[in-house]
Formats: C-alpha cells, sequence, structure tokens
C-alpha cells in the first residue's frame, strides 16, 4: 500500500507549541543518503516500510510512502482512516526559544511514522492508493 501525506506543516504550531520553518528540512534532506524509515507509532523495532520521496513544499514536509506488507494491521487501519496521522521523529540542529516553544529552523529528519494522534493535527495522510 503507497500513501502520500504531510509529516510536518511549516508555520503551525504543533501541540509542544513548535513551529516549523519553512526549509528547515532541506540540508538533511540534501544529504541523505540512505532511505528514510516508516515505523509504526515511533517505534523503532516496528519498521512498517519506506519513504520513497521526501521533499519540501510551500505547505510543508510531503512524503510518499509505501508500507511493506499489505496484510498488515497498519494497511487495515490506515485503509479505514482510524489511523492516518504522520509524525516524524528528529533532531533540531537550529532552533530558537519562542513563546514557550521552539521556532524550528535547521532539522536532522531520522524516521516518519504512521501515529494515531500527531503532534500537528493537521499532518496526515491525504492519499492511499
Amino acid at each position: 500500500m503507497r500513501f502520500a501525506g504531510y509529516a510536518a506543516l511549516f508555520g503551525i504550531p504543533d501541540a509542544a507549541n513548535d513551529t516549523i520553518v519553512s526549509g528547515a528540512f532541506a540540508r538533511t534532506l540534501r544529504q541523505r543518503r540512505d532511505p528514510i524509515p516508516l515505523y509504526w507509532q515511533h517505534r523503532p523495532e516496528q519498521r512498517i516500510g519506506w519513504v520513497e520521496t521526501a521533499s519540501e513544499d510551500h505547505r510543508g514536509l510531503r512524503v510518499v510512502a509505501r508500507i511493506d506488507n499489505p496484510d498488515s494491521r497498519a494497511c487495515a487501519m490506515l485503509a479505514r482512516r482510524s489511523v492516518c496521522g504522520l509524525s516524524f521523529g528528529y533532531r533540531a540542529r537550529k532552533f530558537h526559544r519562542r513563546d514557550g516553544g521552539r521556532s524550528l529552523e535547521d532539522i536532522d529528519l531520522f524516521e516518519i511514522s504512521l501515529v494515531t494522534t500527531p503532534l500537528q493535527h493537521g499532518a496526515r495522510v491525504h492519499l492511499i492508493e
């Protein structure tokens, strides 16, 4: 099963009051040589697939990913839309503190996860093939 969606949105504070600046993923996407793993709920021991493409556009970090096992629980839940949130594992390389949160300017991207409740409410799968 393939899907597309946004793992991060620019300029919109998340539940931790962090805001991602446009261009924050540019360096890590340019330098990355290995495929980005797709995890279930941020659990590295539950890799469910791989990210085929990840890029920044005007809205945020757009990803196209594939779940390896079409008979998996993840595929079934995504097909029913009972899980459709996206999130990402990262380290902030450059940020500024502001208003009880951070403005994230340079991010090391480690993984993308299919999650029940994303930190950014709008970070969701928008297309399933």
